[in-house]
């Protein structure tokens, strides 16, 4: 037995799981969901998309209050072998998706506020754990057959939970120089939730092991090294005490002599039977050694066994119940400046945001595995990125658009970890993340507008970067959807969103105890979204 298992540990995980960035969500209104390119909207939800464009609206008070049911499967195959199952699933839910937005428009100046989920925004649920927990226990069976002790089975109970949302309140101002050009400046103030809740408990094995009474029923693995630790500690005190009887013949001057004519030196015969057994039994040979030297042997196999009671003693701990409770809080401020052209028929709407630096800061009730310390501070930036659109008007009813989002990805940090340390996303990232949309407006009549859309993001990660628990995915979207005019001053925006992602995977080389195995990771999404307009 010389397997120690690993510290069952549960991981950080990722949760912008919908349109837009590694962090960053860009599904912030209904509108985006019936037609993905809003970068140079004129609408209400301009507030996000394009504040410099503000100005556009008119003179009064706007309103734009949005929601979106968002649900999304996530699925993780694994070839390594010998686990109980090859796939397993999480389910990301978000029936509570808002997005708020506020503004007055007053001659060539407008005011706005907005609040919506800038990043994250779900759950995700493993309810059957995820390959890199099962990993640990399915080694539990080769170790133990290893050692010379037949094992077969194992069985656990676990769950995952992670939820994760950065909330943003903005506020902004926007400017009309000229009919032409409109400019914004404004602030957004991000808060940082995270929480994760977990365990892996109930370890069950089926060991064959007839001096302890095991005889192949599955039993509690903390139970049985527990007791196969008291075993060894056993075995070890009455080794030492055995070679600690021979230091009166060594005392003596009988250390010379061999080990089967020990009873020339005074050891009775059946003392001596006992110790050319012993030593048999240990895989040491009798016939080559004195007295001394058994003693040697003795005592060493006493420290031998010593190591593998505590080594017990650990897998014993490393197999009971563990529980994470943890939360994670931090908050950071991203300036916005935004540009809008207006050109005849053609709009073009430019916007940057800042890089926020944050440090989320741990709350821990339980943390069994010494994943999340408490007070502990883990990086979580948000990057900066840059947003381009144009809309164009190719007949009074027929509208076209094109977006896109530009994140700067390298230059931040997540909370990845290589070796043990947080490193930049440089060294698990070859490219920027990018996403572009492009969308059609056609007005069936003055108060029914029906659209459609398509949008394409694009990761730039390493093959480093993919875990069970977090993972980036280059994605494709189609969107369609309407707008109703239930009067003029209040419009009902509807959509539906499906996404498909590009499965990837990673390669983990052979590393002990772990042989060399393949992960593959995918995701599926449906969003829909509602939404309403109101302006007096």
């Amino acid at each position: 037995m010389k397997k120690t298992l690993l510290v069952l540990s549960f991981s950080v995980i990722a949760f912008a799981v919908f349109a837009g960035g590694i962090v960053h969500n860009t599904n912030q209104s209904a509108s985006f969901i019936r037609m993905p390119a809003r970068n140079a909207s004129l609408g209400l939800d301009a507030v996000y998309y394009n504040p410099a464009a503000l100005v556009k609206l008119n003179d009064g008070f706007h309103f734009s209050l949005n929601n979106q049911f968002i649900t999304q499967k996530r699925t993780i195959t694994t070839t390594f072998p010998n686990l109980n199952r090859d796939e397993f699933e999480g389910k990301v839910v978000a029936p509570v998706f808002p997005s708020l937005y506020a503004a007055y428009k007053t001659g060539r100046m407008a005011f706005s506020l907005g609040f919506n989920p800038i990043g994250g925004g779900g759950s995700a649920l493993f309810e059957d754990g995820l390959p890199s927990f099962e990993m640990q226990v399915a080694g539990i069976p080769a170790a133990l057959t290893n050692g010379k002790i037949p094992t077969t089975k194992y069985s656990f109970d676990t769950e995952f939970e992670g939820k994760s949302v950065f909330y943003g309140i903005q506020g902004g101002f926007a400017y009309a120089i000229n009919d032409v050009l409109s400019v914004s400046l404004g602030l957004r103030y991000v808060m940082f939730n995270n929480s994760y809740n977990g365990y892996l408990k109930d370890i069950m094995i089926n060991p064959t092991f007839p001096a302890l009474g095991y005889n192949g029923d599955m039993v509690s693995a903390p139970k049985f090294f527990t007791d196969l630790s008291g075993y060894l500690k056993e075995a070890s005190m009455n080794l030492a005490a055995f070679g600690g009887a021979l230091q009166p013949v060594i005392d003596g001057g009988g250390g010379t002599v061999p080990v089967t004519s020990g009873a020339m030196a005074g050891i009775p015969q059946q003392q001596v039977d006992l110790l050319v057994a012993t030593i048999t039994g240990l895989g040491g040979d009798p016939s080559t050694m004195n007295i001394a030297q058994a003693q040697g042997f003795l005592i060493g196999a006493s420290a031998g066994y010593e190591a593998q009671s505590q080594q017990m003693a650990g897998n014993a701990r490393n197999t009971a119940n563990k529980e994470v409770d943890a939360d994670q809080t931090g908050w950071g401020i991203v300036p916005i400046v935004g540009v809008n052209l207006k050109l005849s028929r053609l709009n073009v709407g430019l916007r940057y945001e800042h890089k926020a630096s944050v440090k989320v800061v741990n709350s821990t009730k339980i943390d069994d595995v010494g994943m999340f310390p408490d007070k502990a501070k883990v990086p979580s930036d948000m990057p900066s990125l840059v947003a381009a659109g144009a809309s164009f008007d190719v007949t009074q009813k027929l509208n076209v658009s094109a977006a896109l989002h530009y994140y700067f990805d390298k230059g931040a940090e997540y909370g990845k970890m290589l070796d043990n340390k947080y490193v930049k996303n440089d060294a698990v990232m070859d490219n920027n993340f990018w996403e572009a949309g492009f969308g059609i407006e056609y007005a069936v009549s003055d108060k029914f507008l029906v659209s459609a859309g398509y949008l394409r993001t694009q990761t730039g990660v390493k093959e480093i970067y993919q875990t069970d628990l977090s993972h980036s995915l280059s994605t494709n979207s189609i969107a369609a959807g309407f707008r109703y005019a239930i009067t003029s001053n209040i419009g009902l925006n509807f959509g539906v969103m499906n996404t498909f992602y590009e499965e990837a995977s990673r390669e983990f080389p052979a590393a002990l105890p772990y042989p060399a195995y393949t992960e593959t990771y995918n995701r599926t999404t449906l969003t829909g979204a509602i939404g309403i307009d109101i302006s007096f």
